[in-house]
């Protein structure tokens, strides 16, 4: 499999792992909103070939997002062509961030051989997990608190949802999604008072564990560039930049 297989499999499988509240086709581009809850459910993404003049479709997004009152912004990912990253930047756009994909091969990696006694694993999202993780990103935003559990209600592949208690409150979440051969890890949140204890990379361990059990392969995750404390711990469980 060559590097442009993969990367349109990571594009797949990232999109198939976090759901927009809403979303529209138009013309080979998906343009999703979530009331600017984050910027990679609140984009549009250029999935096939496009028949309208570019002009034309960026005014267009460009109205729709006006409409629904958050900015336009596009996911670029490195199968486009460099030139229409020029051509939004002829128009004002500004690049956001970049998030780098990591992966490592599960062949090589040793299970545990047993859950971590302090982490509980459920195949369902609970609404006691997304609670625990809504306290733990101090979550207030009304409509997000309204519309986030349906968006992840609507994840259409297996998961593994992870929980670390204190007596009765949550203090760290993981999730995995399984997607073909391929584990993704998401929502790794530790309370910052239980940071430095390795509750994270103990996570993922359960999380990894329980994939290959179901015949995972592959594993992948996603973090913003320049989050060095984040990627360190991945780094150490074998990730490597993709």
């Amino acid at each position: 499999m060559d590097t442009k297989q993969k990367i349109k499999i990571m594009e797949d499988l990232s999109l198939n792992a976090w759901p927009s509240y809403q979303m529209q086709i138009y013309d080979g581009w998906i343009l999703r909103f979530s009331y600017f809850y984050t910027h990679r459910t609140n984009c549009i993404e250029q999935l096939g070939h496009s028949s309208i003049p570019l002009q034309d479709k960026l005014d267009y997004c460009e109205d729709i997002y006006e409409k629904w009152g958050t900015p336009a912004i596009y996911k670029i990912n490195p199968l486009l062509d460099s030139s229409f990253d020029q051509r939004l930047m002829e128009r004002g756009y500004f690049m956001a961030h970049v998030t780098e994909v990591m992966t490592r091969s599960l062949y090589a990696y040793k299970a545990s051989g047993k859950q971590n006694p302090n982490i509980t694993l459920h195949t369902e999202i609970s609404d006691q997990w997304l609670k625990g993780l809504f306290a733990m990103k101090g979550m207030t935003n009304e409509t997000h608190l309204k519309i986030v559990p349906s968006m992840y209600a609507a994840i259409p592949k297996d998961t593994i949802a992870a929980y670390v208690y204190d007596r009765d409150q949550i203090i760290a979440t993981g999730l995995g999604i399984l997607d073909r051969d391929y584990i993704g890890l998401y929502a790794i949140h530790v309370h910052e008072n239980y940071r430095g204890q390795g509750i994270g990379r103990n996570i993922c361990c359960s999380i990894l564990d329980a994939a290959m059990e179901q015949g995972a392969s592959s594993a992948y995750l996603q973090v913003v560039e320049g989050n060095a404390p984040a990627k360190a711990p991945y780094t150490a469980l074998g990730f490597e930049d993709f």
